[in-house]
């Protein structure tokens, strides 16, 4: 968890100073060209790419630097950079750049009898500090989005990736300076001090505007609560998969395998299964063991001890934990009913599906089940910006306010309206 840091002066001179660069840039950003931003971003990834062999250097030495640690296996793989990570990330910020542009967009528009005519436009946020761990390749990923609709952002990578991150940086300073667009409009906080978050939390004298969090339930969780800014977060992602007695037991065999074990350590990975009472018999062992034969640990709730028995005995704190490893709680449930109100109960409103063929479960499913991201006979590590069309996001927003799902270009936006007339005076 991160401390609570007192500010030093140093500090102090170098985080306002951060901010104020960062807020110089995001006016002529608030107006910048589509053009002058497009060629910003493929500039970002032909230099990501001309610099691969650097990126991949400076990462083996953040790899090194926590060999012997007590890091999770997971929280390794999100720091881990290789070719094809590296090429993913520069083709990332290409398809940014062949998004829309949502700056200046009418989203409504409307006539009044008095003849004043209405219209509701999207505009930059300003300032956006975003504050990760691990993994590199947010300084990309949010670097790139934010540029794309009009804001300025400031980057806090956590120690573990901080060679990873300046090195993936500089290619994005780069860019900036090829489109002559300011390139304090990506800024990357240059020291690991702590107090340098509480400064952004804190919101920098008024230049950020927004603040968005990475990482770990610890920081998110004291972002939320110290943040004096907006803030776009989810705790964790306690996601679900219910197999109704109506699922394609092969369906399911491949949904689930994907959904926990295709990366583990990522917030869409499954975290507690959930199968219906009337799939005991036919469901249930061999969706069990598919898992284990995929190197799953299950633990297990005592109506599925009772079908098979030897499995490791689930406790009530498994039902509220975020594994981020190859660990999977398995629970039988009284039907849709009994999947909504354990959802209801446990979720942490991030993403769930259900697996099933008859139109009436899906359909309560999705009608009663309030989280972010919903999903019928798909894998839950489909909660990503990029399967969604948006290029990237900047992370997976649970709160209902403003930006909910994958946040990407449109919900780094804001809108103010534009009111014509034609001399118009109010009674």
């Amino acid at each position: 968890m991160l401390d609570t840091v007192a500010l030093s002066p140093d500090i102090d001179v170098l985080m306002n100073d951060i901010g104020r660069k960062a807020k110089a840039a995001a006016r002529p950003l608030g107006f910048a060209s589509t053009d002058a931003k497009n060629k910003a971003l493929n500039a970002m990834a032909d230099a990501i790419m001309a610099n691969r062999a650097h990126i991949l250097s400076e990462n083996a030495k953040d790899l090194k630097d926590v060999e012997g640690t007590d890091m999770l296996a997971s929280f390794i793989d999100r720091l881990t950079l290789n070719d094809k990570r590296v090429t993913e990330t520069a083709e990332g910020i290409r398809a940014i750049a062949a998004l829309a542009d949502p700056v200046g967009e009418v989203i409504a528009a409307w006539d009044r009898p008095n003849g004043l005519k209405i219209e509701r436009v999207r505009t930059p946020l300003g300032v956006i500090g975003v504050i990760f761990e691990s993994r590199p390749n947010v300084t990309a990923d949010a670097g790139a989005l934010c540029l794309k609709a009009g804001n300025a952002v400031i980057l806090r990578c956590g120690s573990d990736s901080r060679r990873s991150s300046a090195a993936i940086h500089a290619c994005m300073v780069e860019g900036l300076k090829a489109a002559g667009l300011p390139e304090h409009a990506i800024q990357l906080v240059p020291v690991t001090d702590r107090a340098a978050v509480g400064a952004m939390l804190g919101g920098l004298g008024g230049a950020i505007d927004v603040i968005v969090p990475r990482g770990g339930k610890s920081l998110v969780a004291r972002v939320q609560s110290e943040a004096r800014v907006p803030v776009f977060a989810h705790l964790e992602g306690l996601c679900h998969i219910y197999v109704d007695a109506s699922a394609d037991l092969e369906m399911a065999k491949n949904i689930i395998v994907n959904a926990k074990m295709r990366r583990t350590g990522v917030c869409g990975a499954a975290e507690t299964l959930l199968v219906d009472r009337a799939a005991i018999s036919t469901h249930l062992a061999p969706l069990v063991e598919v898992l284990r034969q995929a190197g799953c640990e299950v633990r297990a709730s005592a109506a599925v001890l009772e079908v098979i028995p030897g499995l490791k005995t689930a406790t009530e704190e498994d039902w509220s934990t975020e594994y981020l490893d190859a660990v999977i709680s398995v629970a039988v449930v009284d039907g849709i009913s009994g999947a909504i109100g354990h959802i209801q109960k446990y979720s942490s409103n991030h993403t769930e599906a259900v697996l099933a063929e008859d139109p009436e479960v899906v359909e309560r499913f999705f009608t009663e089940i309030d989280s972010a991201i919903l999903l019928h006979n798909a894998s839950t590590q489909f909660a990503d910006g990029g399967e969604f069309g948006m290029g990237a996001e900047i992370g997976i927003a649970t709160g209902k306010m403003h930006a909910r799902g994958p946040v990407g270009v449109e919900q780094l936006t804001s809108f103010k309206y534009r009111v014509r007339g034609s001399g118009q005076t109010r009674p």
